[in-house]
């Protein structure tokens, strides 16, 4: 009896040990399956359309350039040329100018609180002016090269000729943040002059005729303006320099480029290419 009783438990045995694996192999099978990865960004290219020409002081070695409430705004390179300008944008004509002592070399310009606050390059000062008077109010401190500079509606935001943009607080102009620039085919070197427009930071790529579309929060690159052929062969034929300069009028939505020692400023409208 007690024989019995043994080959009928191990036969219970057993059959628990199979359903149990039956159990197993079916929970295996009902895991849900991996989920696919996220589709690639697509990045929007354009060409432009030149809607207006205005004259430029081609002695202007641009590095900076904003516009507001009627006027531009530019900041010029080289040490011993270096200024900050209030320029009228149909004409041309310099109306207001300060000047940098020779060891400083202007670079990008932002506007916060109706203040100018322009970078130098390898100084590693900034100065702050008062808008309308252009008086010097203050001076800052920062480790980094200096290149473009822009602001954000709650940062400013600055180039370095890296693929870096740093966040800084516009009132201690302490690093707050960084973001790294790239795009499909990795980190977007040479960022220059910068400008905040609707939303995004066009950034001139220094040594080409490209203007990168970046996403601030996380430094995609979403487009890319193509520049090629902007300036004329006549023009071409006197000393020029690179494209550098972003301006955009947010009232009336025009976007104007220019470049140093340019003889033209350029507002132009952005034409999607396929």
């Amino acid at each position: 009896m007690s024989r019995i009783f043994n080959v009928f438990l191990i036969g219970l045995l057993l059959l628990a040990g199979a359903a149990l694996a039956c159990s197993s192999s079916g929970s295996e099978q009902s895991l849900p399956t991996p989920s696919p990865s996220p589709t690639p960004v697509v990045i929007s290219h354009y060409g432009y359309e030149v809607v207006n020409v205005y004259p430029h002081n081609p002695g202007a070695f641009t590095e900076g350039l904003l516009y507001e409430d009627g006027f531009l705004y530019e900041s010029t390179g080289l040490k011993g040329r270096s200024s900050l300008r209030r320029v009228e944008l149909e004409t041309g004509e310099v109306l207001e100018k300060v000047d940098l002592a020779a060891p400083y070399y202007g670079e990008g310009i932002a506007l916060y609180n109706q203040r100018i606050v322009q970078l130098t390059w390898q100084q590693h000062v900034g100065f702050v002016y008062d808008k309308e008077s252009f008086a010097l109010l203050r001076e800052f401190d920062y480790p980094t090269e200096g290149w473009g500079i822009t602001y954000d509606g709650q940062r400013l935001i600055m180039s370095d000729g890296t693929s870096t943009l740093h966040l800084l607080d516009p009132e201690t102009f302490k690093e707050v943040g960084s973001v790294q620039v790239f795009d499909d085919s990795g980190s977007v070197e040479n960022l220059n002059e910068l400008e905040y427009v609707n939303g995004e930071i066009y950034a001139n790529v220094w040594l080409t005729d490209r203007i990168a579309m970046i996403d601030p929060r996380t430094g995609r690159v979403q487009g890319w303006i193509d520049l090629t052929g902007l300036l004329s062969t006549a023009d071409l034929s006197q000393p020029v320099n690179v494209l550098n300069g972003i301006a955009y009028d947010a009232e009336h939505d025009r976007l104007f480029v220019t470049g140093k020692l340019w003889p033209s400023l350029f507002e132009i409208k952005l034409v999607p290419q396929h």
